[in-house]
């Protein structure tokens, strides 16, 4: 499923994925497999397990970012 996230709270770690269709989802940071820099607006890749997301891969930057961000 695809999205985009449409708000985020760093100092509580939460934030909302909204879908083309209207349907919003409430994700946790730890969901989210590429971070990369700020989250508002970016697009998103996702899998929906009991309406959670799951495995979030942020769309936007590099191709490379899908493997994860340099640590």
């Amino acid at each position: 499923m695809q999205g985009r996230i449409t708000k985020f709270r760093e100092d509580i770690g939460f934030g909302v994925i909204k879908t083309a269709d209207g349907r919003k989802f409430r994700f946790s940071t730890s969901a989210i497999k590429n971070r990369i820099g700020r989250l508002v607006g970016v697009d998103v890749d996702f899998l929906v397990d009991a309406l959670t997301p799951r495995e979030i891969f942020v769309l936007d930057g590099s191709p490379w970012t899908a493997f994860g961000a340099a640590r």
